[in-house]
């Protein structure tokens, strides 16, 4: 299981949110290539990059810095935040990064969405399947989580039978430490055994990531927990396998 580093930027400087809440943001000291650096020190082939300025503008906004980051980047970087046509996403692919990700235009324009896979490879796309748990029901959320489609992660990954990867966020455990969503994300790679599942949300422990990887998934993004230092990167690489 590939273990995805993250790095969310507001402004050019690192934050993490809890629960994607803007006013509930802790500003890092740390530059982001520095980041980086140390990410691929102790061992990342992928770090998670989120322009968090794009995600709430709904267009990226952070360019030339997340461009010069994939550029010079020893690992390979995916990006998020705000992409919703081709020529954002060429712009961003062709200064570096290996891979982007989609999660509003996904929930609410399947066809411009397929077309998109279908133009840069399943390889070079992530979809971001953002989930809320409402009366018990996985409903996806877009518009940096502040809006709900009314549908589920069920129903809007099905409408990607060409994807190959795709990031599952349980809303509610984001930024919280709380460990992760195991039964959602069980049950969506049971669902979808096609789809490589990058599991996002609450891991703040080895313990956390080994019961992931026993879930089948192919990934997961840790965040808080490695900024707060609660979480050896090194140890959470190791605890991937």
């Amino acid at each position: 299981m590939l273990i995805y580093p993250a790095i969310d930027l507001v402004g050019g400087r690192c934050v993490r949110l809890s629960q994607g809440l803007f006013e509930d943001a802790t500003v890092y000291s740390a530059d982001p290539a520095d980041a980086l650096e140390r990410f691929a020190d102790a061992g990342a082939t992928w770090t998670h990059v989120v322009d968090l300025d794009g995600a709430r503008e709904r267009r990226p906004m952070q360019h030339d810095l997340i461009a010069g980051l994939a550029r010079n980047a020893r690992q390979q970087v995916q990006v998020a935040g705000g992409f919703r046509n081709r020529e954002q996403i060429a712009r961003v692919l062709d200064a570096g990064a290996a891979r982007i990700v989609i999660g509003s235009l996904a929930a609410t324009d399947p066809e411009t969405t397929s077309l998109l896979i279908d133009e840069f490879g399943a390889d070079r796309i992530t979809l971001a399947l953002d989930v809320r748990l409402i009366g018990g029901a996985p409903e996806i959320a877009t518009a940096g989580w502040r809006k709900s489609t009314g549908r589920t992660v069920w129903e809007v990954a099905e409408l990607y039978p060409q994807a190959r990867h795709a990031m599952v966020t349980d809303i509610g455990r984001d930024g919280m430490l709380s460990g992760p969503n195991l039964e959602l994300i069980a049950e969506f790679v049971l669902r979808h055994p096609d789809l490589d599942v990058q599991a996002s949300g609450g891991v703040a422990s080895a313990e956390n990531l080994r019961a992931l990887r026993g879930t089948g998934a192919a990934g997961a993004i840790v965040g808080k927990a490695i900024w707060e230092a609660r979480l050896d990167l090194a140890e959470a690489i190791d605890a991937g396998g």
